[in-house]
């Protein structure tokens, strides 16, 4: 059906007939990080359908990824160090080598053998486009040639914008609620919409198996208009491509996503193309994940986060919920059956007319779900580094400001004391600058 070599329109190298129509969840990398967010000299936890992962650079500045759990008491590998390539706990000592064998114990005899079964699971992860990926079955079994790829990346004059966040839902809204077009010029009305131009939607699936869904849509209201491409690229990544070849322009949008949990997913967005304008080529990071990311994704976040909490005490599938509209829900739907009849194998899932390890029992107050720096600040570089910043300008005007008002109060001449408060009254002004800077990197939007 589709390559992973992803051009316009995709294509396929595998065999798409009925008895090799078979998804394995295992048999697949998942998008762990950005590489410039992955932290350079520690360790890196992440989780997969709750089961818990650790990074970390060997001695030659591989990257390593083995399960998160010290086999002697279940301690977390991550809170431990990495120590001459080897990972250790630091709950007990014990290391563990680059393949998961255990190779010290401290507390076992010189003349003892180390358990045959204290060992940790190893996963193969590479660096591939700026992303971190992992393979979740056994090292052996990985095939490097299905990454996916955006081939336009290859090519010169290709620039990128990437973004990062943990939603507090699980994956299947959030592959839901980006492959609805239909719900941006009113969830995200003013930031990148405008509810003026919601309307009904002409939407073709062009494309569906057990590899993803290919699949277009056009607005309808103004005759010829041309068909945008949108396409599910199983079992994490949404891809909406832009192309206006009188101009030269191509490009598009990237979502990728890896199920951390029931309640809880990582999203990495990626915006590319060979149109961008030098400010947004030159901007600091920081600045486009302040001024528009945020926002974007806090636009409807609260919206999904009840969604899903109506769904689970409704205690029903959604076929017996939802009212869907051919002209705005066609591959929402088609994503939800994509999960009844392929989605079997998965952790958890919730399809249209089936679900799996889902329920009410699973349905918690969730006080994180519009925490801004523990969802976006903590995990991106470009953020956190912004964030320290602007705090340490912060402490460092006030204290100048408080100085400058002492020496003021001691001081005997008259336009020497004119010149300290009114130097302290700057630093005061700067101050609450950097205060209003760094609130952007804790407080998350909110339209109302």
């Amino acid at each position: 059906m589709m390559t992973l070599k992803i051009e316009t329109p995709p294509t396929s190298n595998y065999d798409t007939s009925e008895e090799k129509q078979e998804f394995n969840w295992r048999q697949c990398w998942y998008p762990v990080c950005f590489v410039q967010d992955l932290p350079k000299d520690r360790s890196y936890s992440f989780s997969l359908y709750d089961e818990p992962f650790v990074i970390f650079k060997n001695q030659d500045r591989q990257l390593v990824c083995l399960t998160d759990r010290c086999p002697h008491r279940a301690a977390r590998l991550s809170d431990g160090q990495v120590i001459d390539g080897k990972i250790e706990c630091s709950y007990h000592g014990w290391q563990f080598s680059t393949d998961g064998k255990c190779l010290h114990i401290p507390q076992l005899p010189a003349d003892a053998k180390i358990p045959v079964n204290a060992c940790v699971s190893s996963f193969k992860v590479v660096e591939h486009q700026g992303i971190v990926w992992m393979w979740a079955e056994e090292n052996k079994t990985a095939v490097d040639d299905v990454i996916p790829t955006l081939a336009d990346l290859e090519k010169p004059g290709f620039v990128t914008i990437d973004y990062m966040r943990d939603l507090p839902y699980n994956q299947g809204y959030f592959i839901e609620n980006v492959i609805d077009p239909a719900h941006i010029p009113i969830s995200h009305d003013g930031i990148m919409g405008n509810r003026e131009d919601a309307q009904p939607l002409a939407m073709e699936v062009i494309e569906s198996s057990y590899q993803g869904i290919r699949g277009r849509y056009k607005k309808i209201r103004t005759p010829n208009q041309p068909w945008n491409l949108l396409d599910f690229i199983a079992p994490n990544l949404i891809i909406y491509q832009i192309k206006v070849e009188q101009r030269g322009w191509f490009g598009g949008i990237a979502l990728y996503s890896i199920p951390v949990g029931k309640d809880k997913c990582r999203i990495l967005l990626r915006n590319y193309g060979n149109f961008f304008n030098w400010k947004i080529k030159y901007a600091p990071r920081w600045l486009d994940h302040v001024l528009l990311r945020n926002k974007i994704l806090e636009g409807d976040l609260q919206l999904v986060v009840q969604q899903q909490a109506q769904i689970e005490r409704l205690g029903k599938n959604l076929k017996e919920i939802y009212l869907p509209l051919k002209t705005s829900d066609t591959l929402v739907l088609e994503y939800r059956k994509w999960l009844d009849k392929f989605g079997t194998s998965l952790p958890f899932y919730q399809g249209y007319s089936s679900a799996k390890n889902l329920g009410m029992e699973d349905l918690k107050q969730n006080s994180t779900s519009q925490d801004r720096f523990l969802q976006h600040t903590q995990i991106c570089s470009s953020c956190n580094r912004a964030y320290r910043l602007t705090n340490r300008l912060k402490n460092i005007f006030v204290g100048v400001a408080i100085a400058l008002a002492s020496a003021a109060i001691l001081v005997d001449i008259y336009q020497l004391k004119i010149a300290l408060v009114s130097t302290a009254l700057v630093s005061v002004g700067l101050a609450v600058l950097a205060q209003k800077i760094k609130i952007q990197f804790e407080r998350s939007y909110t339209r109302h």
